[in-house]
């Protein structure tokens, strides 16, 4: 595996040697090579580079091939697998940040109502108990219990989705990458 070095300023490179293309992929998937998943340490490694790559410039993927790996079929497919990879992960990860504000919705709705109920239960004490330490001590404590029941809907809709949504934009980037082949001397190590 290499450190990416750009060739040109304006792409980020991220640079994977392989011994035979086929390593890139997970070989236990029975299907053709073009639909295959990428194998998990081949798509941490690139996808560990790529998050520490500028965000504002293209993604370039080199491959380093000993010469026979390079003109074969699977090379000529490896761009179209990678891409259709990447893409098929950034739908998958745009799914899970749909269902993170469709589970933050119902958690607002559920916060919302136990607050509405807390300042109502509240209100409802001061009336019974009347105004004194009692009555202020449980109205306090109704009406902290009722935000906090809205911690976790206010931490989603603030916080939760920024890391969902840059992994997603990541993959994204990652499918429209240009991929290149280079023959590397199986001389080399």
């Amino acid at each position: 595996m290499f450190r990416p070095q750009p060739e040109d300023p304006s792409e980020s490179v991220v640079e994977v040697r392989v011994d035979e293309v086929i390593q890139l992929f997970d070989t236990l998937d029975p299907f053709p090579f073009r639909e295959r998943d990428l194998d998990k340490d081949a798509e941490e490694y690139i996808v560990s580079w790529a998050r520490e790559l500028p965000h504002n410039r293209p993604i370039k993927i080199i491959i380093h091939a000993p010469a026979s790996e390079v003109q074969g079929d699977v090379a000529r497919q490896l761009e179209p697998a990678l891409s259709r990879y990447f893409n098929y992960r950034a739908e998958a990860i745009d799914r899970d940040l749909t269902d993170l504000f469709r589970v933050g919705r119902r958690s607002l709705a559920i916060g919302l109502g136990a607050l509405a109920a807390c300042v109502l239960m509240s209100t409802a004490i001061t009336k019974v108990l009347g105004v004194g330490t009692v009555s202020r001590f449980f109205e306090e404590g109704l009406i902290i219990l009722g935000w906090v029941a809205n911690w976790r809907p206010i931490q989603t809709f603030l916080y939760d989705w920024w890391p969902v949504a840059r992994r997603r934009d990541l993959y994204r980037r990652l499918a429209k990458a240009s991929v290149k082949l280079q023959t590397v001397s199986t001389d080399a190590a």
